[in-house]
């Protein structure tokens, strides 16, 4: 009998990833959908150096993309949010509550959508409306890339023996990095996607480029 009180169990119980497979599983085929459908079979070379107005569905494609991204930077983010907050956590659906993903993939679509809606506003309010469709065509390409990234970190993440808390530190120094090159991608593409007067660029820039990164930070952890 006392020797059954000593027992110590060091049998470690597998922390559970499989929702992590799923949802990287259900991005690979939404991509797959779409270069077979919506694509039309096109090659990922043609995909991405494909002209304007040489390429359709580009709306389609567009929402896809940023879906994918949302979904994979949620999955990345997650783990890393402190709490829930509270007025979230007290919100239930039948019984359901969000958790740390559900919370993140909310902040991260609410990020998304209002960017878009402003930036749409933006291009409408200064007379170049045309240009909002060329600029989310060229903003595709970019975030489908950084998707395919954000995938291979999710997959390094959850199923390699690496150091979160270590990993943390570069995921920052890597979206950065991502942040400022998209800006100067945007500025210097060959699209010229950004209004021709320096200072509706730089109010772009300031405000629906920096502010809603700032806004998502403060969202998830604080």
């Amino acid at each position: 009998m006392p020797l059954s009180q000593n027992f110590i169990n060091h049998v470690r119980i597998p922390e559970n990833n499989d929702w992590v497979i799923f949802i990287l599983t259900g991005c690979i085929f939404l991509y797959v959908f779409m270069m077979n459908i919506i694509e039309r079979d096109a090659s990922l070379k043609d995909f991405l150096l494909q002209k304007y107005f040489d390429a359709s569905n580009n709306l389609p494609s567009w929402m896809i993309t940023s879906c994918v991204t949302a979904l994979t930077l949620s999955v990345l983010l997650s783990q890393y949010i402190p709490i829930v907050p509270k007025y979230i956590a007290d919100l239930q659906l039948m019984g359901y509550q969000l958790n740390k993903f559900g919370y993140t993939l909310l902040a991260v679509i609410f990020f998304y959508v209002t960017k878009s809606a402003l930036g749409f506003l933006f291009y409408q309010s200064i007379g170049d409306g045309k240009k909002w469709t060329i600029f989310y065509f060229t903003s595709t390409k970019f975030y489908f890339i950084l998707s395919f990234l954000l995938i291979i970190l999710c997959v390094t993440h959850y199923y390699f023996p690496v150091d979160r808390n270590k990993m943390f530190l570069y995921y920052i120094s890597f979206f950065v990095f991502v942040a400022v090159f998209k800006i100067f991608f945007y500025l210097f593409h060959k699209n010229n996607i950004l209004p021709e007067k320096w200072y509706y660029k730089f109010l772009y820039i300031c405000t629906l480029q920096i502010a809603p990164l700032l806004l998502l930070w403060k969202l998830l952890f604080f």
